[in-house]
C-alpha cells in the first residue's frame, strides 16, 4: 500500500516503459470494497450499488 501520489508516479513510470498498467479502476475498486467493508462491519447501512462484497476474515457475522 502506497500513498496516492506514489501510486501515480509508479503508474506513470510503468506506462512510459510500455508495461500494461491501470490506475483508475484499482482506486475505484478499493474505494468500493472499503465502503462494503464498513457497511458490513458497522451494520447500520446498506450499499446502494451492486458491488461484490469483500471477504472479511475473522468476522463472525458472515
Amino acid at each position: 500500500v502506497v500513498p496516492p501520489s506514489q501510486a501515480r508516479k509508479i503508474y506513470q513510470a510503468l506506462k512510459e516503459k510500455g508495461v500494461p498498467v491501470a490506475l483508475a479502476e484499482n482506486i475505484k475498486y478499493t474505494l468500493e470494497q472499503q465502503m462494503v467493508f464498513f457497511a458490513r462491519l458497522i451494520g447500520r447501512f446498506n450499499v446502494a450499488d451492486d458491488i461484490t462484497p469483500v471477504k472479511i476474515d475473522n468476522f463472525d457475522r458472515e
